[in-house]
């Protein structure tokens, strides 16, 4: 019963490890990618390299110039 718990709890812990989650970014409501998704747009890019891709709701507003 011991070993049937600790299998159990084992694979409970290695399912929460997926190596395919992507890397959190902007203010973690973005994810670094190679490709964005139709309903995301790059703002910024991550420190590996990959495209930080966005909700537009998340990205911040373009201010307007000021003369």
């Amino acid at each position: 019963m011991k070993l049937l718990l600790l299998t159990l709890a084992t694979l409970l812990l290695l399912s929460q490890l997926t190596p395919g989650d992507a890397q959190r970014c902007w203010n973690l409501n973005g994810k670094c990618r190679h490709r964005c998704s139709r309903k995301e747009s790059v703002y910024v890019y991550c420190t590996n390299g990959k495209m930080c891709c966005v909700k537009p709701k998340y990205q911040p507003k373009p201010k307007p110039w000021l003369f």
